[in-house]
């Protein structure tokens, strides 16, 4: 990225912009650590254009993220300030007891329960864009959306997000690239380095006035190498290229717009699993038909990665919480079971946490909680992935990435710690919009 075009605002920091609207930029890097911008150079990280971002504008030294810590329930919560249990989206997978849905994701954004930024900006009559943003299929307010969904990678897939994403929009950017657009199954970085030319050219054809830019690979590849990992550090450094270009291209479609670049959650080494589903069949919690699948259940865990929540199928009925309760301690009262914590209802909701669950479980730091795996699955094992996250926000490696740039907008300035919930009032504020679900009043960034 040439440098002089980060100073293309220059002029507009000079101006009152208490009250003026801006455009807005929001870029997320799915599992982005802080510290990997932060401390770049000391880590050996090559990512000029996010540091760059971190010298012009404000920077939180974390932010403090939302029950669960994964994708889904944290880019919901970017969107709308308000915490899962308020917004509705409690995981990345759906509740699926009977294992019917073929491992479905909250991909639908009828399932988010307040107004988010896109919207809020859509109704004050500011156009909106989305490219693969998490929970955007069928958004209210996007006006040019690419959104996120996958099925089985079959070529039907790409028929499906076409058909789910703005009409006409994939054609149009297609013959406008000269590229396919990348398949939402495809989580690698050659899926991000597509999905970010088609960025760069719904920016140049449309100019909208808040955008969403969503990268994956990162996430991906830490999923299988680990952070700290060469393979990571290699996809961080072609992410942060991209970001370059989308954030010039931004800024010659906006002069004056304000980028965000976000993160969801960090991310944890992990070498051992343990599968609740095993505990449950065992007692009896979990009955399985002789297919192998599940016939009936009384108790299901429902597994995110680092952490596990808990459903009761009759959550009134006291002699089973009660059952539920006492395995689950004996259970986390062993240490070769890698249980942290086992939450109770009142301090779920102290979390603002999933309603539905009974009970919730912590996992520690390099463990995972294994998913259904059939009737010979083991209570412990070796996970098939050498990083997770997920795990209650409390751990210091969970925390995720917050940097904004714009006018008005203090640069070289920490905000110390925040939460995660302070971002989209933040955001509403500089696009001059109102967003009645968050729960947090927006930051202050003034110089």
């Amino acid at each position: 990225m040439k440098p002089m075009l980060f100073a293309l605002s220059i002029l507009a920091l000079a101006l009152p912009c208490a009250a003026q609207a801006r455009p807005v930029l929001m870029i997320s890097i799915d599992g982005l650590r802080p510290g990997d911008v932060i401390e770049a150079e000391q880590r050996g990280l090559k990512v000029p254009n996010l540091r760059r971002l971190l010298d012009e504008g404000a920077h939180a030294e974390g932010v403090i993220g939302v029950l669960p810590t994964v994708t889904y329930p944290s880019h919901t919560t970017l969107l709308t300030g308000a915490s899962p249990a308020a917004h509705g989206i409690v995981n990345n997978t759906t509740f699926d007891p009977l294992q019917i849905n073929q491992g479905g994701w909250y991909w639908y954004a009828s399932d988010i329960k307040v107004p988010t930024l896109w919207s809020a900006a859509g109704a004050a009559g500011l156009s909106v864009g989305n490219v693969h943003w998490p929970v955007s299929v069928g958004a209210d307010g996007i006006a040019w959306n690419l959104a996120q969904i996958w099925r089985t990678g079959h070529a039907d897939d790409a028929k499906l997000v076409a058909a789910l994403s703005t009409t006409g929009l994939i054609p149009e950017l297609e013959a406008d690239t000269g590229l396919v657009y990348a398949q939402g199954i495809d989580e690698g970085i050659e899926g991000d380095e597509n999905r970010g030319t088609f960025a760069l050219s719904l920016i140049r054809r449309h100019k909208p006035d808040f955008l969403t830019v969503y990268f994956t690979a990162l996430d991906h590849q830490q999923h299988q190498d680990g952070p700290d990992t060469p393979g990571a550090r290699a996809v961080l450094e072609r992410i942060d290229v991209l970001v370059g270009k989308v954030v010039e291209a931004e800024l010659v479609a906006h002069g004056d717009a304000t980028i965000a670049l976000v993160s969801d959650h960090g991310f944890e080494p992990i070498g051992h699993e343990t599968s609740l589903f095993r505990a449950f069949i065992d007692a009896g919690l979990i009955r399985l038909g002789s297919d192998g699948k599940v016939a009936g259940w009384d108790a299901m865990p429902w597994p995110s990665g680092g952490s596990v929540a808990v459903v009761l199928a009759r959550p009134e009925d006291a002699a089973l919480e009660a059952r539920v309760g006492e395995l689950l301690r004996r259970l986390a009262a062993d240490p070769a079971n890698g249980i942290a914590a086992v939450a109770d209802k009142a301090q779920i909701a102290a979390l603002h946490a999933d309603p539905q669950a009974s009970f919730y479980l912590d996992m520690q730091l390099g463990w995972s909680a294994a998913g259904f795996a059939g009737a010979e699955a083991p209570l412990a094992g070796t996970p098939h992935y050498k990083g997770t996250h997920g795990y209650f926000p409390t751990a210091a490696h969970l925390r995720s990435t917050f940097i904004i740039v714009g006018p008005g907008i203090a640069p070289g300035r920490s905000l110390g710690l925040i939460d995660m919930r302070a971002i989209a009032p933040t955001l509403a504020r500089v696009l001059g919009v109102k967003l009645s679900g968050a729960e947090l009043p927006p930051l202050d960034l003034a110089e």
